[in-house]
């Protein structure tokens, strides 16, 4: 058995940190999970400028992403909606109606130009690893140089763990960086390109929650327009929430109009009698006009789950971005320094005519050491000593070339290389500004291609509680059988009720007890007293309970009220054992004690008033009545405050 539990434990956490790591959970390097890294990468390898079928670029990514066409075809889908990784062509879906996207046979797509800006592809920079099967190569993850994972936002389910988080604007995010690279304060917050309102009084920088709000055109007051939509939602599912609270009662509307194309516009007609002010708070409280999202900033950062803030993400790509920007100026530094090289190399081979030197050689040997010995009074000049590579180079220059050299050009070319070469010697001494010129460039670039300003407007406002607005319009109904509910039919109606309500009753043992409306509940025939459980109405009821001893047969009175209680437990009046016989809530009233007939007994009856006993605590025993034995007691009239409400 321990062998076995091992193996299943090992197994288990093999899977949960597959699932985390490689499906649910995005990368905060690139903000990608790795089914999108693979389908970027793919439209990277058949880039040549054309639109490619979309079932082509699933087919192809399946040779990184082994887990099925569907998911890939899912992922690409979402990926090309967010509108700046990929160019699409044909019907991609309506983030605003809800409508799915086209079959991948009829849509079209590309690799975005932007993403070859912000995503770095060179091998040189950024670490490649073997495809699944050996046969091809991947990117561990790309080196973005803005911060994907706020812009894009992301969602997913893990083992033991999930993320949700809300995309931010692009715009505003970049220019949050540009801020904290000058060190200065910045605030950012969700926004989503349906609209609609948030409330982040409790957002916590993206570890808490918003509110979120459908924006409303009330300026007809028999008409309610739905111009934009909540986070997260769309025309059809608004709809469906809409329809299910009209089917339920919750609101009354006339009829739904949905007009939703590019843009929210959802026109709600109100009955004769009804006005747009008075339905606003129930489609905020019923339906999907108003939500409450959780948010959770869970990213993988150094091949680990590690929860952040959207400050914290701003901060690591501003360091990040410095350290991109160094990588490619000292990569292209290198690649210049190469080329200056083989240039010197070229201009002093061709000017000093050392190729006439390697002529009268026989050997390649000796051919080598020509070169080697004709470049020697021009060591000053080179950039560094002569490789093999660079001899090999010169020797395979053609004849014509030599002819033709043009010895003009080749200084405009070094002169143009040095220039560039001091001129990033002087941004890697100023990487922060270098990257701050880089975020505005991209600013403008985007602007380019959709528009940046926010369509969330953040605001304040208090959610609506459906206990607060709903009516009570419930009747709450109990049977000579002893069954008390709102699905009780028949019987007496006790009072109105909502579905949120609780309420106290006592049965006719004595005990009481607190629960939420029940639909039908077996409480026994002769129940006491039932009202709403709430404290300032049953903290007034003084109780009035006489109970008897079983047996001695004496009589006791108790008074008293509840001041505290536990949902869904039972409590007693009376002593354990004792059988209650009355329970009243009237302040003043008179009752009669029926004694037991005995042979010396010559009074049968005695009469009491219970104005004459004191209030006592709920805990304490009731005070006794007589030293006689009792049969019965009779109350002078039916308590007209029973099952009334205050």
């Amino acid at each position: 058995m321990a062998f076995v539990k091992n193996i299943f434990d090992k197994n288990f956490i093999e899977y949960a940190s597959y699932v985390i790591r490689d499906r649910a959970i995005p990368d905060l390097e690139d903000g990608l999970k790795p089914v999108q890294r693979r389908i970027l990468h793919t439209l990277f390898e058949v880039d040549d400028g054309y639109f490619q079928k979309v079932a082509n670029v699933v087919g192809r990514t399946m040779k990184y992403h082994p887990h099925g066409d569907a998911s890939i075809y899912g992922a690409l889908v979402n990926l090309a909606n967010k509108e700046i990784f990929i160019e699409k062509q044909g019907n991609f879906g309506n983030k605003f109606t809800g409508d799915g996207a086209s079959a991948g046979r009829y849509i079209e797509c590309r690799i975005h130009p932007m993403a070859k800006e912000f995503l770095v592809t060179n091998k040189a920079i950024t670490h490649y690893i073997p495809n699944y099967d050996g046969r091809g190569e991947e990117p561990e993850v790309y080196r973005a140089k803005i911060p994907l994972a706020l812009i894009m936002g992301a969602e997913g389910i893990a083992v033991g763990m999930s993320t949700k988080i809300l995309p931010y604007n692009l715009k505003e995010v970049l220019e949050a960086e540009i801020k904290c690279l000058k060190g200065e304060k910045y605030e950012i917050y969700p926004d989503v390109f349906t609209g609609g309102l948030i409330d982040v009084s409790n957002y916590n920088d993206g570890n808490g929650k918003i509110v979120t709000r459908a924006k409303f055109d009330t300026s007809d007051e028999k008409k309610i327009v739905i111009t934009e939509l909540p986070v997260d939602t769309n025309a059809k599912s608004l709809l469906d929430s809409i329809d299910s609270a009209y089917k339920a009662g919750k609101i009354k509307i006339s009829s739904v109009d949905n007009f939703t194309t590019d843009q929210c516009c959802i026109e709600i007609k109100l009955p004769r009698g009804v006005y747009a002010n008075e339905i606003v708070p129930a489609l905020y409280a019923y339906t999907d006009c108003e939500k409450t999202i959780n948010c959770q900033m869970l990213v993988i950062k150094d091949n680990m789950p590690v929860a952040m803030t959207a400050t914290e993400i701003i901060k690591y790509y501003a360091k990040k971005l410095t350290n991109i920007i160094k990588d490619e100026l000292e990569f292209e530094r290198g690649k210049l320094t190469d080329e200056l090289h083989v240039r010197t190399l070229e201009r002093i081979f061709v000017e000093e005519r050392i190729y006439k030197k390697i002529e009268e050689q026989k050997t390649a040997e000796d051919v080598k050491k020509a070169v080697i010995k004709g470049f020697v009074p021009f060591k000053n000049e080179l950039v560094r000593e002569i490789s093999d590579d660079d001899i090999e180079h010169l020797l395979q220059i053609p004849i014509r070339r030599i002819s033709l050299f043009d010895i003009n050009k080749n200084k405009d070319q070094v002169n143009a290389i040095n220039a560039r070469l001091k001129e990033i010697a002087k941004r890697l001494k100023n990487l922060t500004a270098c990257a701050v010129e880089y975020l505005n460039g991209m600013i403008e670039k985007f602007a380019k291609y959709g528009d940046l300003e926010r369509h969330t407007e953040v605001t304040t406002f208090t959610a609506v509680e459906v206990k607060k607005i709903v009516k009570r319009d419930l009747p709450l109904r109990y049977d000579d059988k002893g069954y008390l509910g709102t699905n009780v039919s028949g019987g007496t109606e006790l009072i109105k009720v909502t579905p949120f309500d609780r309420i106290f009753f006592v049965r006719k043992s004595g005990l009481y007890m607190v629960c939420d409306v029940p639909q039908k509940l077996f409480v026994d025939s002769g129940m006491w007293y039932c009202n709403y459980a709430d404290k300032e109405i049953i903290n007034n009821v003084l109780f009035t309970i006489i109970y008897r001893d079983p047996k001695t047969k004496y009589c006791f009175i108790k008074r008293c009220r509840v001041p505290s209680w536990i949902m869904n437990r039972d409590y007693n009046f009376a002593p354990d054992g004792m059988e209650v016989l009355h329970v009243d809530t009237r302040v003043k009233f008179k009752f009669t004690l029926n004694y037991t007939k005995k042979p010396r007994v010559t009074k049968l009856t005695e009469e009491f008033k219970v104005g004459d006993f004191v209030e006592k605590g709920l805990k304490a025993n009731g005070v006794r009545l007589a030293n006689k034995e009792v049969d019965s007691v009779t109350v002078e009239a039916v308590n007209p405050e029973l099952f009334k409400t205050e």
